[in-house]
């Protein structure tokens, strides 16, 4: 099991504001696989991978415009922090909290 296993609360620094979502993550060897779970539902992450406490997934939202999210982050202990690229809008940072 990886340090990056479990449910994280995340808020992301928008230029449109704070974007709260709840995310799951679940490692296999260097393969990470999970849910976004926020305000445009619940979307699979795809291309995920994690080497160490180092993390990376990418998910596709429609909601205010088609974009595909790459978030890259690092696990310390009970805390997830990293930034996100939204597409064409740039880079935000984003945290987490490990609540299970």
């Amino acid at each position: 099991m990886s340090s990056a296993d479990g449910q994280w609360e995340t808020t992301m620094n928008t230029p449109m504001g704070q974007q709260k979502a709840t995310i799951t993550l679940a490692t296999d060897g260097d393969t990470l696989t999970g849910t976004m779970a926020g305000d445009q539902g619940t979307l699979e992450l795809k291309d995920g991978a994690v080497d160490g406490d180092s993390v990376s997934w990418k998910a596709d939202i429609t909601n205010p415009m088609p974009i595909t999210l790459e978030f890259s982050a690092t696990v310390d202990g009970d805390s997830l922090s990293g930034d996100v690229k939204l597409g064409s809008f740039g880079n935000a940072s984003f945290t987490g909290t490990r609540i299970g």
